[in-house]
Protein backbone atom coordinates (compact mmCIF):
# COMPACT_ATOMS: atom_id res chain seq x y z
CA UNK A 1 0.00 0.00 0.00
CA UNK A 2 2.57 2.65 1.12
CA UNK A 3 5.01 1.84 -2.04
CA UNK A 4 2.20 1.87 -4.51
CA UNK A 5 1.08 5.34 -3.21
CA UNK A 6 4.65 6.93 -2.70
CA UNK A 7 5.65 5.76 -6.33
CA UNK A 8 2.27 7.36 -7.61
CA UNK A 9 2.58 10.66 -5.68
CA UNK A 10 6.81 10.94 -6.80
CA UNK A 11 5.92 10.53 -10.44
CA UNK A 12 3.18 13.31 -10.71
CA UNK A 13 5.63 15.49 -8.55
CA UNK A 14 8.41 14.75 -10.76
CA UNK A 15 6.33 15.88 -13.79
CA UNK A 16 5.13 18.96 -12.24
CA UNK A 17 7.99 20.24 -10.67
CA UNK A 18 9.91 20.00 -14.07
CA UNK A 19 7.84 22.72 -15.69
CA UNK A 20 7.55 24.91 -12.72
CA UNK A 21 11.32 24.95 -10.74
CA UNK A 22 10.69 29.42 -8.64
CA UNK A 23 13.76 31.08 -7.92
CA UNK A 24 12.90 32.77 -4.62
CA UNK A 25 15.65 35.01 -2.86
CA UNK A 26 16.89 33.31 0.27
CA UNK A 27 15.80 34.27 3.82
CA UNK A 28 19.34 35.54 4.54
CA UNK A 29 18.11 37.69 7.68
CA UNK A 30 18.00 34.42 9.24
CA UNK A 31 20.87 32.08 10.18
CA UNK A 32 18.85 28.71 10.46
CA UNK A 33 15.50 27.29 9.51
CA UNK A 34 14.10 27.23 13.11
CA UNK A 35 14.90 31.19 13.91
CA UNK A 36 13.20 31.84 10.76
CA UNK A 37 9.77 30.26 11.71
CA UNK A 38 10.04 31.64 15.54
CA UNK A 39 6.84 33.42 16.28
CA UNK A 40 5.45 31.57 13.10
CA UNK A 41 2.41 28.92 13.08
CA UNK A 42 1.22 27.44 9.96
CA UNK A 43 -2.16 26.97 9.17
CA UNK A 44 -3.59 24.06 6.93
CA UNK A 45 -6.23 24.74 4.95
CA UNK A 46 -7.25 21.20 5.15
CA UNK A 47 -6.49 18.29 8.09
CA UNK A 48 -4.90 15.14 6.83
CA UNK A 49 -3.86 11.42 8.66
CA UNK A 50 -2.94 8.23 6.64
CA UNK A 51 -5.05 6.32 9.06
CA UNK A 52 -3.02 3.21 8.82
CA UNK A 53 -0.52 1.30 11.06
CA UNK A 54 2.63 0.66 10.22
CA UNK A 55 3.22 -3.09 9.13
CA UNK A 56 5.15 -5.29 11.60
CA UNK A 57 8.54 -5.55 10.14
CA UNK A 58 10.76 -8.46 9.83
CA UNK A 59 12.68 -9.02 13.84
CA UNK A 60 15.52 -9.77 12.05
CA UNK A 61 16.29 -6.61 10.00
CA UNK A 62 13.93 -3.82 12.67
CA UNK A 63 12.09 -3.21 15.71
CA UNK A 64 8.96 -0.71 15.42
CA UNK A 65 9.33 1.83 17.93
CA UNK A 66 7.98 5.04 18.98
CA UNK A 67 9.83 7.79 19.41
CA UNK A 68 8.73 11.05 21.21
CA UNK A 69 8.11 14.17 18.85
CA UNK A 70 6.78 17.90 19.65
CA UNK A 71 3.20 16.28 17.84
CA UNK A 72 3.84 12.81 20.50
CA UNK A 73 4.37 9.62 20.01
CA UNK A 74 5.24 8.61 15.97
CA UNK A 75 6.11 5.24 14.36
CA UNK A 76 9.55 4.07 13.52
CA UNK A 77 11.68 1.21 12.07
CA UNK A 78 14.85 0.77 14.06
CA UNK A 79 17.78 -1.95 13.36
CA UNK A 80 18.00 -3.96 16.67
CA UNK A 81 21.33 -3.75 18.26
CA UNK A 82 23.90 -5.83 16.42
CA UNK A 83 25.40 -7.48 19.57
CA UNK A 84 28.73 -6.45 19.50
CA UNK A 85 29.27 -4.27 22.26
CA UNK A 86 30.17 -1.35 19.55
CA UNK A 87 29.05 1.71 18.68
CA UNK A 88 27.69 1.85 14.95
CA UNK A 89 27.47 4.50 12.39
CA UNK A 90 23.34 5.50 11.74
CA UNK A 91 21.20 6.45 8.95
CA UNK A 92 17.78 8.23 9.45
CA UNK A 93 16.27 7.49 5.79
CA UNK A 94 13.17 9.38 4.89
CA UNK A 95 11.00 7.79 1.95
CA UNK A 96 9.45 10.00 -0.79
CA UNK A 97 5.29 10.49 -0.84
CA UNK A 98 3.60 12.65 0.89
CA UNK A 99 1.33 10.35 3.76
CA UNK A 100 4.40 10.67 6.63
CA UNK A 101 3.87 6.66 6.98
CA UNK A 102 6.58 3.79 6.92
CA UNK A 103 5.63 0.45 5.85
CA UNK A 104 7.01 -2.65 3.64
CA UNK A 105 9.33 -0.61 1.35
CA UNK A 106 12.15 0.10 3.95
CA UNK A 107 12.73 -3.83 4.01
CA UNK A 108 10.83 -5.70 0.62
CA UNK A 109 13.05 -6.72 -2.13
CA UNK A 110 12.86 -4.33 -5.29
CA UNK A 111 14.06 -3.67 -8.74
CA UNK A 112 17.64 -2.04 -8.88
CA UNK A 113 16.10 0.49 -10.88
CA UNK A 114 13.59 1.43 -8.28
CA UNK A 115 15.15 0.69 -5.21
CA UNK A 116 13.97 3.46 -2.88
CA UNK A 117 14.38 0.92 0.53
CA UNK A 118 17.91 2.52 1.06
CA UNK A 119 18.94 -1.54 2.41
CA UNK A 120 22.84 -0.49 1.05
CA UNK A 121 23.11 0.94 4.05
CA UNK A 122 22.15 -1.82 6.61
CA UNK A 123 23.89 -4.47 3.72
CA UNK A 124 26.71 -2.42 4.62
CA UNK A 125 26.35 -2.84 8.56
CA UNK A 126 25.13 0.40 9.59
CA UNK A 127 22.33 0.91 11.95
CA UNK A 128 19.12 1.97 10.43
CA UNK A 129 15.63 4.27 11.30
CA UNK A 130 12.88 5.10 9.19
CA UNK A 131 10.61 7.78 10.47
CA UNK A 132 7.33 8.27 10.22
CA UNK A 133 5.86 11.82 11.13
CA UNK A 134 2.84 13.35 12.13
CA UNK A 135 -0.37 12.44 10.93
CA UNK A 136 1.25 9.39 8.96
CA UNK A 137 0.42 6.00 9.96
CA UNK A 138 -1.89 5.80 13.30
CA UNK A 139 0.13 9.31 14.46
CA UNK A 140 -0.99 11.95 15.96
CA UNK A 141 -1.31 15.26 14.45
CA UNK A 142 -1.77 16.06 10.94
CA UNK A 143 0.30 15.97 7.66
CA UNK A 144 1.79 19.56 7.29
CA UNK A 145 4.00 18.97 4.47
CA UNK A 146 7.32 20.02 5.22
CA UNK A 147 6.96 21.96 7.93
CA UNK A 148 6.31 20.47 11.44
CA UNK A 149 7.97 17.08 9.93
CA UNK A 150 11.10 18.74 10.26
CA UNK A 151 10.50 18.98 14.40
CA UNK A 152 9.69 15.48 13.98
CA UNK A 153 13.26 14.33 12.21
CA UNK A 154 15.03 16.05 14.56
CA UNK A 155 13.38 14.13 16.91
CA UNK A 156 14.08 10.61 15.68
CA UNK A 157 17.94 12.03 15.42
CA UNK A 158 17.37 12.56 19.56
CA UNK A 159 15.48 9.00 19.48
CA UNK A 160 18.31 7.29 17.77
CA UNK A 161 21.26 9.27 19.74
CA UNK A 162 20.42 7.33 22.53
CA UNK A 163 21.26 3.83 21.82
CA UNK A 164 24.02 2.13 23.20
CA UNK A 165 25.01 0.95 19.95
CA UNK A 166 24.96 4.01 18.27
CA UNK A 167 27.57 6.84 17.44
CA UNK A 168 25.59 9.65 17.96
CA UNK A 169 28.43 11.75 16.35
CA UNK A 170 28.17 9.51 13.70
CA UNK A 171 24.57 9.61 12.55
CA UNK A 172 23.81 10.89 8.83
CA UNK A 173 20.85 11.53 7.32
CA UNK A 174 18.83 10.54 3.85
CA UNK A 175 16.09 10.63 1.60
CA UNK A 176 14.27 10.83 -1.70
CA UNK A 177 12.17 12.81 -3.81
CA UNK A 178 9.63 14.62 -1.22
CA UNK A 179 12.09 12.87 1.46
CA UNK A 180 15.09 14.47 0.24
CA UNK A 181 13.02 17.89 0.16
CA UNK A 182 12.97 17.28 3.59
CA UNK A 183 16.25 16.27 4.67
CA UNK A 184 17.40 19.67 2.96
CA UNK A 185 15.14 21.67 5.39
CA UNK A 186 15.83 19.80 8.14
CA UNK A 187 19.67 20.54 7.40
CA UNK A 188 18.49 24.22 7.71
CA UNK A 189 17.31 23.28 10.80
CA UNK A 190 20.22 21.91 12.48
CA UNK A 191 24.07 20.77 12.49
CA UNK A 192 23.47 17.60 14.14
CA UNK A 193 23.67 14.93 11.35
CA UNK A 194 26.77 14.69 10.21
CA UNK A 195 26.35 14.80 6.48
CA UNK A 196 23.11 14.62 4.87
CA UNK A 197 22.20 13.11 1.20
CA UNK A 198 19.36 14.58 -0.53
CA UNK A 199 18.49 12.43 -3.95
CA UNK A 200 15.86 14.49 -6.12
CA UNK A 201 14.59 17.13 -4.35
CA UNK A 202 12.90 20.54 -4.94
CA UNK A 203 14.37 24.37 -4.88
CA UNK A 204 10.18 25.46 -4.48
CA UNK A 205 7.66 22.81 -3.29
CA UNK A 206 4.54 25.25 -4.50
CA UNK A 207 5.89 22.99 -7.97
CA UNK A 208 4.40 19.86 -5.87
CA UNK A 209 0.83 21.53 -6.74
CA UNK A 210 -2.17 22.65 -4.25
CA UNK A 211 -3.76 18.76 -4.44
CA UNK A 212 -0.98 17.54 -2.33
CA UNK A 213 0.33 20.85 -0.01
CA UNK A 214 -2.17 20.89 2.97
CA UNK A 215 -1.66 24.38 3.25
CA UNK A 216 -2.11 28.01 1.14
CA UNK A 217 0.89 27.55 -1.14
CA UNK A 218 0.29 31.24 -2.56
CA UNK A 219 1.14 32.44 1.00
CA UNK A 220 4.78 33.77 0.86
CA UNK A 221 5.34 33.10 4.52
CA UNK A 222 3.87 29.52 4.33
CA UNK A 223 5.82 28.58 1.16
CA UNK A 224 8.86 30.61 2.16
CA UNK A 225 9.50 28.38 5.47
CA UNK A 226 9.30 24.94 3.20
CA UNK A 227 11.59 26.25 0.39
CA UNK A 228 14.95 24.63 0.67
CA UNK A 229 16.19 26.84 -2.02
CA UNK A 230 16.04 30.07 0.84
CA UNK A 231 17.66 28.33 3.38
CA UNK A 232 20.55 27.48 1.21
CA UNK A 233 22.92 29.40 3.37
CA UNK A 234 21.63 28.04 6.77
CA UNK A 235 22.73 24.32 5.88
CA UNK A 236 26.24 23.91 8.37
CA UNK A 237 26.51 20.05 7.64
CA UNK A 238 28.31 18.46 4.71
CA UNK A 239 24.71 18.19 1.90
CA UNK A 240 25.03 15.86 -1.21
CA UNK A 241 22.18 16.70 -3.71
CA UNK A 242 21.95 13.75 -6.13
CA UNK A 243 20.12 13.40 -8.95
CA UNK A 244 19.68 11.94 -12.38
CA UNK A 245 19.90 13.64 -15.77
CA UNK A 246 16.29 12.21 -16.54
CA UNK A 247 15.09 13.13 -13.28
CA UNK A 248 14.89 16.40 -11.35
CA UNK A 249 17.78 18.30 -12.68
CA UNK A 250 16.37 21.78 -13.15
CA UNK A 251 15.52 22.22 -9.73
CA UNK A 252 19.14 20.70 -8.64
CA UNK A 253 20.69 23.50 -11.17
CA UNK A 254 18.60 26.06 -9.67
CA UNK A 255 20.19 25.31 -6.19
CA UNK A 256 22.99 25.14 -7.39
CA UNK A 257 22.79 28.63 -9.21
CA UNK A 258 21.59 30.17 -6.06
CA UNK A 259 24.21 28.28 -3.37
CA UNK A 260 27.18 30.29 -2.14
CA UNK A 261 27.52 27.75 0.79
CA UNK A 262 30.73 25.73 0.71
CA UNK A 263 29.24 23.01 2.51
CA UNK A 264 26.63 22.31 -0.91
CA UNK A 265 27.80 19.93 -3.22
CA UNK A 266 25.57 18.94 -6.30
CA UNK A 267 25.92 15.84 -8.46
CA UNK A 268 24.08 14.98 -11.51
CA UNK A 269 24.10 11.59 -12.64
CA UNK A 270 24.44 11.07 -16.42
CA UNK A 271 21.84 8.22 -17.66
CA UNK A 272 20.32 7.74 -14.22
CA UNK A 273 16.84 8.57 -13.37
CA UNK A 274 14.94 9.61 -10.05
CA UNK A 275 15.02 6.09 -9.29
CA UNK A 276 17.66 4.29 -11.02
CA UNK A 277 20.24 6.61 -8.94
CA UNK A 278 19.18 5.20 -5.52
CA UNK A 279 20.36 2.05 -5.25
CA UNK A 280 24.22 1.94 -6.71
CA UNK A 281 24.62 5.44 -4.95
CA UNK A 282 23.56 4.48 -1.61
CA UNK A 283 25.82 1.48 -2.43
CA UNK A 284 28.57 4.14 -2.69
CA UNK A 285 27.58 6.16 0.13
CA UNK A 286 26.95 3.43 2.16
CA UNK A 287 30.97 2.65 1.35
CA UNK A 288 31.76 6.37 2.05
CA UNK A 289 29.84 6.28 5.62
CA UNK A 290 32.19 2.94 6.82
CA UNK A 291 35.50 4.65 6.03
CA UNK A 292 34.36 8.05 7.59
CA UNK A 293 35.40 7.67 10.99
CA UNK A 294 37.68 10.36 11.68
CA UNK A 295 36.47 13.51 14.46
CA UNK A 296 34.83 15.05 11.82
CA UNK A 297 33.41 14.16 8.44
CA UNK A 298 35.82 13.35 5.46
CA UNK A 299 33.00 12.10 2.91
CA UNK A 300 34.31 13.49 -0.95
CA UNK A 301 32.34 12.38 -4.12
CA UNK A 302 33.29 12.99 -7.47
CA UNK A 303 31.27 13.23 -10.66
CA UNK A 304 32.99 10.72 -11.87
CA UNK A 305 33.19 8.01 -9.22
CA UNK A 306 29.36 8.45 -9.17
CA UNK A 307 29.40 7.67 -12.86
CA UNK A 308 31.31 4.98 -12.53
CA UNK A 309 29.31 3.56 -9.99
CA UNK A 310 25.94 3.65 -12.16
CA UNK A 311 27.27 2.65 -15.27
CA UNK A 312 29.16 -0.40 -13.31
CA UNK A 313 25.48 -1.25 -11.85
CA UNK A 314 23.56 -0.96 -15.51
Amino acid sequence: MFGGLALLLLCAGVCVVAVRSLSRPPQTEYASLLEGRSGFTTTLTRRETAGYPATEPPAALFRLEQYRSPAGELAAYVSPPPGDGKKHAAMIWVFGGFDNSIGETAWEPASPDNDQSASAFREAGIIMMYPSFRGGNMNPGHIEAFYGEVDDLIAAADHLATKDYVDPQRIYLGGHSTGGTLVMLTAAATDRFRAVFAFGPVDDVAGYGPDVLPFDPWNDRELSLRNPIQWLHAMNSPVFVLEGTSGNTSCLRSMRRASTNPRLHFHEVRGADHFSILAPVTGLLAEKIRQDTGSTCNIQLTDEEISRRFQAAR
